[in-house]
């Protein structure tokens, strides 16, 4: 795809990205693919689909208690446990506001090693990272923040997003779906946003205004990005999923390089497909 192309102008040192359909085919790459990067909160949604894997192998239900009083896996999946950001303290009740909180998955990642008997690390690459051939793949350390990987293998998970084989599809379809619809709450580097769209585990493109996706993405696109430079996409409409991963941290050069390539890539894969 020639608008991947536009990566080489961006101020990074390095960069690999990549672009996969629907039915799974490759439409086109740059950069290293097998380069491994830190994830930063990409690694949010890897870890998220362990736990929904979790949730239909009855390890738990989504709304058994997790995380603060009267909250459940399910809030601290879609960040509506009430936990703030990077500490224990509890700044709502749960299902009251969006707040997005690295904590909540750190949770989440205790209820889990706890319910399965394992750790959270090694039962994500039992569930995910080995039946998908994520290789280059670990998300030890935090589930928020702390794993690692590579283009190559981001595609094979978009791949799985787009037609599953790990989940029922209807359970990715609850995942990127509206969970606690109408709730406000603040985008990490985007401001406020009414509503603060989140499904369980993923961020909802909506109506959010400013975004790092395309202003020629769907509503209906999920993913994630991460503050290590990171982001993956997954646009239904465009029937395409989008990964890229850099060695330089999100700020002002990422919120204006990531829309303008996103809108080229949507605009590409027609004639790519």
């Amino acid at each position: 795809m020639e608008s991947l192309a536009m990566i080489g102008q961006w101020p990074v040192a390095n960069a690999a990205a990549g672009v996969v359909r629907a039915d799974g085919t490759v439409a086109g790459t740059y950069g290293d693919l097998h380069r491994r990067y830190p994830l930063a909160s990409v690694t949010k949604p890897l870890a998220a689909y362990a736990v929904l894997v979790a949730w239909e192998e009855g390890v738990f239900e989504l709304d058994d208690p997790a995380g603060p009083q009267g909250s459940t896996v399910r809030h601290l999946l879609a960040h509506t446990s009430g936990l703030a950001f990077d500490a224990e303290k509890v700044l709502a009740l749960p299902g009251t506001r969006r707040i997005y909180s690295n904590t909540g998955f750190e949770a989440l990642g205790e209820a889990l090693t706890k319910a399965a008997g394992i750790p959270f690390a090694e039962y994500a690459r039992q569930a995910v990272l080995e039946p998908l051939g994520m290789a280059d793949t670990a998300l030890e350390g935090s589930p928020a923040a702390d794993g690692v990987s590579t283009v190559a293998d981001l595609l094979r998970f978009a791949a799985e997003l787009q037609d599953p084989r790990l989940l029922h599809p209807s359970t990715v379809v609850t995942a990127t779906s509206v969970a606690f619809p109408g709730l406000k709450g603040v985008l990490p580097g985007y401001g406020a946003q009414d509503p603060n769209d989140w499904g369980l585990g993923f961020e909802i493109r909506a109506t959010k205004r400013p975004h790092w996706t395309g202003a020629h993405s769907s509503p209906a696109t999920f993913g994630h990005f991460g503050q290590s430079g990171t982001f993956l996409w997954v646009d239904p409409r465009a029937g395409a999923a989008c990964a890229v991963l850099t060695d330089r941290p999100f700020g002002e050069w990422a919120t204006q390089a990531w829309p303008p390539l996103t809108d080229a890539v949507l605009a590409e894969l027609p004639a790519a497909g």
